[in-house]
């Protein structure tokens, strides 16, 4: 029997991969309005390259942006690149399509809801709390705050064990094969991969690790019952061949 289901957050729950795209332009489109000599192309990909090279949550992008064109340090650029990409993020940090009506059918079915997530702890649940879908859960693991990342078996053991379930009593629905399937496979919880975000087409190497696939995470709802139901049926016939 399902007792609880985990999902991830970045392009999950909660999306992402559109909000950053938004964000960094607008941030760079900032910049060169606060007077930074340099064409949007250019910045824009130089600022793709720093991210990709020092990743999302390096706390200098600005800074080392204007290193890496060769411009003298301006802060005047530089909180002008951090204040547009903010706002751009507060005004559209946004909910995965049909994210609350997923979560609100869950609860009503008496599960118990988690997230585990890699991430800053203080950017995670800013996504959270600004989303206000903090309500909808028992419990947040984050990687940076309790010490393990995905895909290590242990973050996914943590969960468990705050949640007192069993492995094979809980599912984990993620948009990343390799940290969340694979991970959560490991320790013999149920998989929903979400095909969803700058994912969708990766690790196709772990797709084994997948129990399902979906495109819409409303779809979390049927499998929950499907496995309820077919775990059902299989005690049943149980107890027909011991009578």
């Amino acid at each position: 029997m399902i007792k609880a289901v985990f999902f991830d957050l970045d392009d999950t729950l909660i999306d992402t991969t559109k909000l950053a795209e938004i964000a960094r332009r607008k941030a760079i489109d900032g910049m060169i309005r606060a007077g930074m000599p340099v064409d949007f192309e250019t910045a824009y990909q130089e600022l793709l390259e720093l991210i990709n090279e020092y990743g999302s949550n390096f706390p200098y992008h600005f800074d080392y942006l204007l290193r890496r064109l060769d411009l003298p340090y301006e802060p005047k650029w530089v909180a002008a690149g951090v204040i547009n990409y903010h706002n751009t993020k507060i005004a559209h940090l946004e909910t995965v399509k049909g994210a609350r009506r997923t979560l609100l059918r869950l609860k009503e079915m008496g599960l118990k809801l988690g997230v585990i997530t890699d991430g800053n702890p203080i950017k995670q649940w800013e996504k959270i709390l600004r989303t206000e879908i903090d309500d909808y859960f028992d419990d947040v693991l984050i990687s940076d705050f309790v010490g393990v990342k995905k895909p290590h078996r242990k973050i996914f053991e943590k969960a468990l064990n705050r949640f007192g379930v069993r492995p094979e009593e809980a599912v984990m629905v993620g948009d990343r094969l390799y940290s969340d399937i694979y991970g959560a496979k490991q320790v013999g919880m149920k998989t929903v991969w979400f095909k969803y975000g700058k994912y969708a087409s990766a690790e196709l190497e772990y797709l084994e690790y997948a129990d399902f696939v979906i495109q819409s995470l409303e779809d979390v709802v049927g499998i929950i019952r499907g496995i309820e139901s077919a775990e059902r049926e299989e005690r049943s016939d149980k107890e027909v061949h011991a009578d």
